[in-house]
């Protein structure tokens, strides 16, 4: 471990490498991508090693995981992400250095919209399409409601203490998502079942 103590994210941990393993399946050999809510910085680290075609940019709303997410990939050898920048998708249009660098392949963003104001998942979506190149895919991962899939207890315990612990929060029904998605013009492409009742989802342009 990284003598300045990076932050460490059990969840970050335990679905890395199934994530990573649809990503492989997902994407080519090379391209940029743009990490929203980077977090602890493990999956952009594990997943920039993995992937050493292509150019990672990290991003959260705020610096303070900064330093973790730079320990992390520093630990991985990977040398391939660029410095996290500040991202906040809600605010529009995404006003950032780090979409200096696009536009992307990819759009990464791993268990943001359940606990985040229902605005960030339009920013979201806004944002994807203005940033991602024609073909580029937006991959979300997460728990959500869908209305013809039995929610998980766990899934609906979540649910509840999210929406205890913040009135904006909660577990979003895929169906609105789509709706959001749909006025930016991006369609659901695939859906991953994943482990612990999460899914990975992959948005694009028709």
């Amino acid at each position: 471990m990284h003598p300045t103590a990076p932050h460490f994210s059990p969840a970050a941990e335990r679905n890395r490498a199934p994530i990573l393993q649809v990503l492989q399946g997902l994407l080519p050999a090379q391209g940029r991508a743009l990490e929203i809510a980077s977090g602890s910085g493990q999956q952009a680290a594990f997943f920039a090693a993995a992937l050493p075609g292509w150019q990672w940019h990290p991003t959260d709303v705020g610096d303070a995981a900064f330093a973790s997410i730079a320990a992390w990939c520093q630990d991985s050898g990977a040398s391939n992400v660029a410095p996290a920048m500040v991202l906040d998708v809600a605010a529009q249009p995404w006003q950032s250095p780090a979409t200096n660098a696009g536009p992307f392949d990819l759009i990464y963003c791993a268990n943001l919209l359940h606990i985040a104001p229902w605005a960030c998942c339009a920013g979201l979506m806004a944002g994807a399409a203005q940033h991602l190149t024609q073909r580029g895919l937006l991959v979300t991962y997460g728990p959500y409601l869908e209305a013809d899939v039995p929610t998980a207890p766990s899934n609906a315990a979540f649910d509840a203490q999210l929406r205890a612990s913040d009135p904006q929060w909660g577990l979003r029904a895929l169906a609105d998502v789509q709706a959001q998605a749909a006025k930016a013009g991006l369609h659901l492409q695939a859906r991953h079942t994943m482990p612990a009742n999460n899914l990975l989802l992959v948005w694009g342009r028709p």
